[in-house]
């Protein structure tokens, strides 16, 4: 009997679209797909304290040359919230890699969203012939790339946090003037618990401590694509260029955008992952 006989199938609304539930040992795990399911794959990873629906502006820009899967990682959105483990980088890398498995994806480019795209390039490490490329979108490559935390910056001994503390917290997500985060993105913080928000900040900081984001690129060795908004306010955007130690890497900053460009413009977002996707002409010398 082969693997995917023994695997318990995708539960939900088609597996080729629409949403639906991978469930896996240790906890389900929530997909979201569109797109022509046989297009190349593109994963979408969000980043802490979100969920698939920080790519709801984005996704629709890239399902016409794409088979666009989006998950909600372990403890957030509508996946699973183990009270004690699980939230490790190199697990919730795992699930992905397994969630891809499942739906038959046999390459995709990952894309991550700030911690997203630690868990993607985790990914990229654990199964080097299932990802193809990456793309980094407000990543921090390392610890020292964060900025001091701002007044008003949520606070994690105290939970749930009031509207106030939560809208001061998610103001730091975007500097695009008059942009207001979504209240559906709040709605996700609300639906964390403490232990999963704190876990998972810790795993991200424990991994980003243990190697540089560029370190670990530069050993894979695939097509790297990094954007930063240039006015983030969580991360120091001019870390950006220590991507670029990386042999090959290409690395946009995107002016008047902050820490979620996915958010606050998602159609020049989508334009440049597109242009990085498509397929090069065959050289002819």
């Amino acid at each position: 009997m082969t693997a995917s006989e023994q695997d318990p199938p995708v539960r939900g609304r088609g597996a080729a679209d629409g949403d639906s539930i991978v469930s896996l040992d240790d906890g389900d795990i929530h997909v979201r797909q569109d797109g022509p399911r046989g297009a190349p794959a593109l994963l979408l990873v969000h980043g802490s304290a979100s969920s698939t629906r920080s790519w709801d502006a984005m996704a629709p820009l890239l399902t016409g040359a794409h088979r666009v899967i989006r998950i909600d990682l372990l403890g957030h959105g509508r996946s699973a919230q183990p009270a004690r483990s699980g939230y490790a980088v190199p697990d919730q890398a795992r699930r992905a890699g397994m969630v891809l498995d499942r739906l038959g994806v046999e390459h995709a480019v990952a894309v991550g969203h700030s911690s997203g795209g630690v868990v993607a390039t985790a990914l990229a490490e654990q199964r080097p012939a299932l990802v193809s490329a990456l793309v980094l979108i407000n990543t921090g490559p390392a610890l020292d790339a964060l900025r001091a935390p701002e007044t008003g910056a949520m606070d994690l001994t105290q939970w749930p946090p009031t509207d106030e503390q939560l809208r001061a917290f998610a103001s730091t997500a975007v500097s695009r003037p008059g942009y207001q985060i979504p209240e559906v993105l709040l709605d996700d913080v609300r639906g964390m618990t403490l232990h999963t928000l704190a876990a998972t900040t810790h795993a991200i900081r424990s991994y980003l401590q243990e190697q540089p984001l560029p370190n670990r690129l530069t050993v894979l060795g695939k097509p790297l694509l990094v954007l930063f908004g240039e006015a983030d306010r969580r991360w120091r955007s001019s870390s950006a260029a220590d991507y670029l130690k990386v042999p090959g890497a290409k690395v946009e900053l995107l002016p008047g955008l902050g820490h979620s460009p996915l958010l606050e413009d998602p159609q020049r977002t989508a334009g440049k992952l597109l242009a990085f996707t498509a397929p090069r002409p065959a050289r002819t010398d």
